[in-house]
């Protein structure tokens, strides 16, 4: 039997480890935007919804050890790379791992049982380019498997009362995004929007939102991946791939 093949990339100066597949889905800067957007406090439990390879659950693992998270993925190619990731960076007492399909989530996991939630969503359109419905990186780059609304059905599902889930999504989608939330009591509370560099369109939107929160929105100021075009990364940017101190 032949198996893809795996390249192994490292963050934080190598403290980090994450296998990947040679070709097909592989992480972009939008988790490691989304891990540190997140602001865990200590003992939460995590729900890392739709992990891919489990890029999220690793940031956050290594950098708040006090955390416990659930990594939740449907595709069992992916997840074989999850559960590889964890026992590689010796994660196996901060991270579960659930194969599974979050349109049934309450088939898997209890109620409001989370203190967090996080998610990179697919956000293409089926119909948008020519797609192979059975490839990994298809299925987590668009709504093939699950649309936007099944995702936030199964954030508000598994969030406390006043719980917290964090998103990234595309900055021109990011009306239909709040809207899907809302639909579901998730309320913004923060908002980041990313642009490539300064004077460039937003390209991207990082959200938190609080279950049955009040109206209050937080703007954060604009995050630069790069310091101009064809640049290089902002500090900013750069700060975000640096070890833990």
């Amino acid at each position: 039997m032949n198996h893809p093949r795996t390249t192994k990339d490292t963050l934080f100066d190598g403290d980090l480890h994450c296998c990947q597949y040679e070709k097909g889905y592989r992480f972009s800067l939008d988790p490691v935007l989304l891990a540190h957007f997140v602001q865990p406090r200590v003992g939460q439990r995590f729900l890392d919804l739709g992990a891919g390879s489990g890029i999220i659950s690793l940031i956050l693992s290594y950098r708040w050890p006090s955390i416990r998270l659930t990594a939740l993925e449907l595709q069992p190619q992916l997840f074989s790379l999850i559960e590889q990731n964890v026992r590689q960076n010796s994660f196996q007492e901060r991270i579960g791992l659930m194969c599974g399909d979050l349109r049934r989530i309450d088939t898997l996991l209890d109620p409001e049982s989370f203190d967090q939630v996080v998610c990179n969503p697919p956000y293409g359109s089926p119909g948008s380019g020519r797609l192979n419905p059975g490839d990994e990186q298809a299925i987590a780059r668009h709504e093939i498997q699950c649309e936007l609304s099944d995702i936030v059905q199964a954030i508000s599902f598994c969030l406390k009362n006043r719980g917290r889930a964090s998103l990234v999504y595309p900055a021109d989608r990011a009306a239909v995004l709040i809207q899907a939330l809302k639909n579901k009591r998730l309320e913004p509370k923060r908002l980041q929007v990313v642009h490539s560099y300064p004077g460039s369109s937003g390209k991207l939107v990082l959200i938190e939102v609080m279950k049955n929160g009040g109206e209050e929105l937080e703007i954060l100021p604009p995050f630069y991946v790069y310091t101009k075009q064809g640049g290089e990364y902002s500090p900013e940017m750069a700060q975000l791939y640096k070890r833990n101190r």
